[in-house]
C-alpha cells in the first residue's frame, strides 16, 4: 500500500524550475517509493546500488547515460558522486542547444555528507535539494499539509482536522516510529530495526574513512538515542564512548548528514552573554531510538524515565517534518540561559517571537511561567503555545493556549 507523501508536490513544483531534483534524507525513508510513483512512463530508472550500473557509472559516465537516457531517476546516486560532473555537462549542452531541460534528472540520496560536495561544486544554481523524513503522523492520517506556524489563527486551522488521539496512541505512535515498511505492512517491528541498522552500518558508516570499530560506533548509536531531547556534550560522548572529542564531533556529522538526527539551536541575537549556547540533539524516528534503547512496548516508554524525552522527540520530529515537506528549512529554536530558565521551542517571525513548551499532562501547571524571558531580545513577545495532551484547543493564561499534541 502506498501512502501519499507530502513532498510529491514540492518534487513536481522543483521540476519545473531546476533541471535537478535531488531527493535526499534517510535510508528507506521512502524516496525512491515516491518518486517511482510519480515519474511519468517515459522516465527511466536505474539505481547505484545496482553493481553493474554502478561500474558503468564509474567507468563511463558518457556511456551510462547513452544507455539509460537523460529523462531519469538515479537512485542512491551518493554511490557515484562523480557522476554529478557528467550530469552538469549534459544540463549545459542542453543549455546552450535552448533545450528545455528543467526536471531531466531526478535523484535520491541517503548520504549527504557524501553529495553536498558534488552538488555545491557541480551543480550549484541547477539543482533543489529537498530533505525526506519518515512519515509524518498527518500523512498516515491522511490530513492536510501545513507548515507549524505558532499564530493562533494557524493553530486553529490545524486543530479542525485533529484525530483526537489519546496519550497511549501518542506512545504506541512514538514506538512504532515513521518508517514506511513498519507502517503499512505487517513487518515484524524489532526484525526491521535490527536489518535496519546493521544496513546502515555496513553499506553506509563503514564506507567512511572517519569510522574505525563498528561494535564502538554502534555503542555511539545507542548512546545518542539516549540523549534525544538533551543537550549535545561532545566531551561527554567522547568520554562515555571511549573516543576523542573530534571523533565525536565527526560521528554526530555522519548521523545528522544521514538525516539520523537534528540538531536544535538555542536562539540568540546577541543580545545576552547569559544564554547557554550548546545545541540539543533529537532522532527524526523515534521508533529507531526506541529500538537502539531495547525499550519492549509502547507502555514501558509511557511509563519510563524517558517519557518526557521521547514525548519531546516525537514533537520536535513532527514540527521539523512539516518544514521539510513543504520544501522549507525548520525555522525553530531552543531557550536555556545560565539561570536555567528554558523554553522547548521557540520561532521568530520578524518582529515577533513565539515560546512553546511541549508537556505530557492534559492540562498542565505554570506551563508559560518562562515565557516572558524573551522580552530580553525587545521583540514582540506574542502569546505562547503549550503542547499537551489536552483534547482541545484552549487558553490556559492571557499569554499561552493550550494545544493538543495530536493535532500535529
Amino acid at each position: 500500500m502506498y501512502i501519499s507523501r507530502f513532498l510529491e508536490e514540492q518534487v513536481r513544483y522543483a521540476s519545473r524550475y531546476y533541471p535537478v531534483v535531488l531527493v535526499s534524507g534517510q535510508r528507506q525513508v521512502g524516496k525512491s517509493t515516491m518518486l517511482n510513483h510519480i515519474k511519468e512512463p517515459q522516465r527511466a530508472y536505474v539505481t547505484l546500488d545496482d553493481a553493474n550500473a554502478r561500474r558503468l557509472a564509474e567507468t563511463d559516465p558518457q556511456l551510462f547515460f547513452e544507455t539509460y537516457g537523460t529523462l531519469l531517476l538515479i537512485d542512491e546516486v551518493q554511490r557515484v558522486p562523480s557522476l554529478l560532473l557528467e550530469i552538469k555537462n549534459i544540463v549545459d549542452e542542453k543549455m546552450r542547444n535552448g533545450e528545455d531541460c528543467n526536471g531531466i534528472m531526478w535523484l535520491t540520496g541517503s548520504q549527504r555528507f557524501s553529495l553536498m560536495k558534488g552538488v555545491t561544486e557541480s551543480l550549484a544554481g541547477r539543482i533543489a535539494v529537498l530533505e525526506m523524513s519518515g512519515l509524518s503522523t498527518a500523512e498516515l492520517e491522511n490530513r492536510p499539509s501545513y507548515i507549524f506556524n505558532p499564530q493562533l489563527d494557524a493553530i486553529k486551522d490545524l486543530v479542525k482536522h485533529d484525530t483526537g488521539k489519546n496519550v497511549h496512541q501518542i506512545y504506541q505512535r512514538i514506538f512504532k516510529g515513521s518508517m514506511p515498511l513498519v507502517n503499512v505492512t505487517d513487518i515484524d517491528r524489532d526484525r526491521y530495526y535490527t536489518d535496519y541498522v546493521n544496513t546502515y552500518l555496513e553499506r553506509d558508516v563503514q564506507q567512511l574513512a572517519q569510522v574505525g570499530k563498528m561494535d564502538q560506533f554502534y555503542d555511539f548509536l545507542v548512546y545518542m538515542a539516549s540523549i534525544t531531547a538533551q543537550e549535545l556534550n561532545y566531551s561527554e560522548i567522547a568520554k562515555r564512548i571511549g573516543i576523542t572529542s573530534p571523533t565525536a564531533k565527526a560521528w554526530v556529522t555522519i548521523l545528522r548528514a544521514s538525516g539520523t538526527i537534528f540538531i536544535l539551536h538555542p536562539y540568540s541575537n546577541n543580545i545576552s552573554n547569559r544564554l547557554v549556547k550548546i545545541p540539543k540533539v533529537y532522532f527524526m524516528d523515534t521508533g529507531l531510538a526506541a529500538y537502539l534503547l531495547r525499550w519492549p512496548t509502547a507502555q514501558t516508554i509511557e511509563n519510563g524515565a524517558m517519557d518526557g524525552a521521547f514525548l519531546e522527540t516525537y514533537v520536535v520530529s513532527e514540527i521539523v517534518k512539516s518544514f521539510q515537506n513543504n520544501g522549507k528549512p525548520a525555522d525553530i529554536f531552543y531557550y536555556r540561559d545560565i539561570d536555567r530558565k528554558e523554553l522547548d521551542l521557540v520561532m521568530v517571525d520578524g518582529s515577533s517571537i513565539y515560546p512553546i513548551e511541549i508537556k505530557k499532562n492534559a492540562l498542565p501547571t505554570d506551563a508559560d511561567k518562562n515565557f516572558d524571558v524573551l522580552s530580553k531580545f525587545k521583540l514582540d513577545v506574542q502569546a505562547g503555545i503549550v503542547l499537551c495532551m489536552t483534547k482541545t484547543l484552549v487558553p490556559l493564561s492571557r499569554k499561552a493556549w493550550l494545544c493538543p499534541i495530536s493535532a500535529l
